[in-house]
């Protein structure tokens, strides 16, 4: 399984007041920073590294997770810096500790699904990337993406419209020459890699049946709760 690089340094301002001094992954969800289930989901898909692309109080994830033993694969950090990277520009950062080819997750996004499937289907591709999707018909947040016969025909987050029956799920796969074009230490947004890459026809995409969860609002955060509850994992540690 390649590595995969978790995006967790954004200033959350949704989920104000909770993160004013708390960064969102490291948010309580049944008695556990948010993070410690993000992790453990990522070691039972066979993940064994993880790269923390961190910014906003990205310390005090770091003083949290430290190497990542206790849960059960092993994790280092690549910081912003200074000033905030963006998505785009944090993974640029972090190439050098993902290697040739990693996954992506947000930093808020609890993926009940079968990433070692996305993985295969990126693997026959020949793509620089792969975008997971699901059909959400406007369920848990507005669908940005057409996608039609097994491919990818628009992704969108800025002119949606209601062709668009999916969106993007939260997971990506990535071949590193996808951040050639990424300015090195400028902030910069993977939606636009992902056009770019769309547009040139290097994008593929994979579609998954499972619901997506997130701790991006208070209704994700709730959510997530109550499926843990009933959906938990066990302890690595």
């Amino acid at each position: 399984m390649y590595p995969i690089a978790i995006l967790a340094g954004g200033l959350a301002t949704r989920m104000r007041p909770l993160t004013a001094t708390t960064p969102k992954a490291l948010l309580d969800v049944n008695g556990e920073p948010f993070i410690a289930h993000q992790l453990r989901l990522l070691a039972g898909w066979g993940v064994a590294r993880a790269v923390v692309c961190a910014g906003y109080f990205g310390e005090q994830i770091e003083d949290y997770v430290g190497d990542g033993h206790r849960f059960g694969l092993r994790v280092a950090f690549s910081h912003d810096g200074d000033h905030l990277l963006g998505t785009a520009g944090a993974l640029k950062r972090a190439l050098p500790l993902l290697g040739e080819r990693f996954l992506v997750i947000y930093g808020d996004s609890y993926l009940p699904c079968d990433a070692r499937a996305a993985v295969r289907a990126f693997d026959t591709s020949g793509k620089l990337a792969l975008m997971m999707v699901v059909r959400n018909e406007g369920r848990w947040d507005a669908s940005n993406v057409i996608f039609e016969g097994g491919r990818i025909v628009t992704y969108d987050k800025k002119a949606r419209s209601t062709a668009m029956r999916h969106i993007d799920y939260g997971l990506g796969v990535f071949d590193a020459r996808a951040f050639t074009d990424v300015p090195a230490d400028q902030p910069s947004c993977l939606h636009d890699v992902y056009q770019a890459l769309l547009a040139r026809g290097e994008l593929a995409g994979y579609e998954v049946g499972e619901r997506f969860y997130e701790i991006g609002s208070f209704q994700g955060l709730e959510e997530l709760c109550r499926y843990l509850q009933k959906n938990p994992l066990r302890h690595t540690a």
